[in-house]
């Protein structure tokens, strides 16, 4: 498996996952603005070499934890480099059609990270929230939520249009229930991920520092950022007195 995903990294960061646009690069995408076309940068050969590492070394360890975890999921964790993505540093986990895990990052994010370290806890952390279940507690936590607030409006004399906005609304509120605890989760698991990788997650995490911190909103979807790092800073300690302790 991992000759193959190797193989399939490489592929994506010479640009051949993308449709070919001029000279082969990627296809640019096109913005809002009016012939205004951006097109994703290519991470140096450095950076992607650094990449292709942490994959090598994160997902065997992220697999293994998986199946100790969650033996009812599926683990076999598939990562991938969007290539037609020129925004902000992004990293996200979903599912493919046939219910595989995939763990996806941007051009940007492999330009943005400054180390291994912070690769593998970027990594780790998707690898987290899939272990956790937490796409699943999410879809349960949006439908509880659409119930109650579609019931509520219908008590209250609602109109069959009102009734339906009110679900919207009651989805929306019901994903942001958990969310916050949903990403501190994923911090410490893949505070544990990249410990068990060979990597330093507490050097990982000041990759946090970076980003300007979402504050601490009611309905916000993530937490403050140094509630992030003490989580990773603290799990990172406890594990590594105790590491049979967190696994449990």
């Amino acid at each position: 498996m991992h000759r193959f995903l190797i193989l399939f990294v490489v592929l994506g960061l010479s640009g051949c996952m993308a449709a070919p646009g001029p000279a082969g690069k990627p296809a640019p995408t096109e913005t809002a603005e009016q012939g205004v076309v951006k097109v994703p940068q290519k991470p140096s050969r450095k950076a992607a070499k650094m990449f292709v590492d942490v994959v090598t070394a994160v997902e065997p360890v992220a697999e293994t934890m998986c199946k100790e975890q969650a033996a009812n999921l599926n683990c076999d964790f598939r990562i991938v480099v969007d290539v037609q993505d020129p925004e902000a540093a992004n990293a996200h986990q979903f599912l493919s059609r046939r219910g595989q895990p995939i763990l996806s990052v941007n051009f940007a994010m492999i330009n943005t990270v400054r180390n291994s370290e912070e690769m593998a806890f970027v990594l780790g952390h998707e690898a987290g929230h899939h272990i956790a279940g937490h796409l699943a507690r999410q879809e349960d936590s949006a439908r509880q939520g659409a119930i109650v607030m579609a019931e509520l409006a219908s008590v209250n004399g609602a109109t069959t249009t009102e009734i339906k906005n009110a679900r919207k609304l009651g989805a929306v509120l019901g994903m942001l229930q958990y969310s916050k605890d949903f990403e501190l989760e994923a911090d410490r698991i893949g505070t544990i991920i990249a410990i068990k990788a060979g990597y330093n997650p507490v050097i990982g995490a000041r990759f946090f520092s970076r980003l300007p911190s979402p504050g601490d909103e009611m309905l916000g979807t993530h937490p403050p950022n140094e509630k992030r790092i003490a989580i990773v800073r603290k799990t990172a300690s406890d594990y590594l007195l105790a590491p049979d302790a967190l696994l449990n």
